[in-house]
């Protein structure tokens, strides 16, 4: 595939994305320059960051995206999530494997200490 095929009017798709810099780094520049108080800043940069995200909504990338998070949502909706009780049993079943393996690894750790002092003569 062609990067036209794939994009198109990517002349118009270019200027779009100009555009959600060129809002973007307004509000970061308009948050800094300013002088209003910190409540009205705070709503003029998400104004600005909801109208960036609206056109970036609009160019190709963007309703790709739009489209995935609806896909992710869906499957998201799909998932069998665990009960309390189940989430409950599986960590409790985590941490006694974690500790049983931490104290064989421990314990491998000595035994693997004190023949390595044996062999070398090291009295570490």
């Amino acid at each position: 595939m062609s990067a036209a095929s794939e994009t198109p009017n990517s002349g118009l798709e270019i200027v779009k994305w100009l555009l959600v810099f060129a809002i973007l780094a307004a509000a970061v520049v308009g948050n800094y320059v300013y002088e209003l108080s910190a409540l009205e800043r705070a709503i003029a940069v998400v104004v600005l960051v909801i109208i960036a995200g609206v056109v970036a909504g609009q160019t190709y990338k963007g309703k790709t995206f739009i489209n995935f998070a609806k896909e992710a949502r869906t499957e998201v909706r799909k998932v069998v999530w665990p009960t309390r009780q189940e989430t409950m049993q599986t960590t409790i079943v985590v941490l006694i494997a974690t500790v049983i393996m931490g104290i064989i690894l421990w314990g491998l750790d000595a035994i693997l200490l004190r023949l390595v002092s044996f062999l070398t003569g090291l009295g570490i």
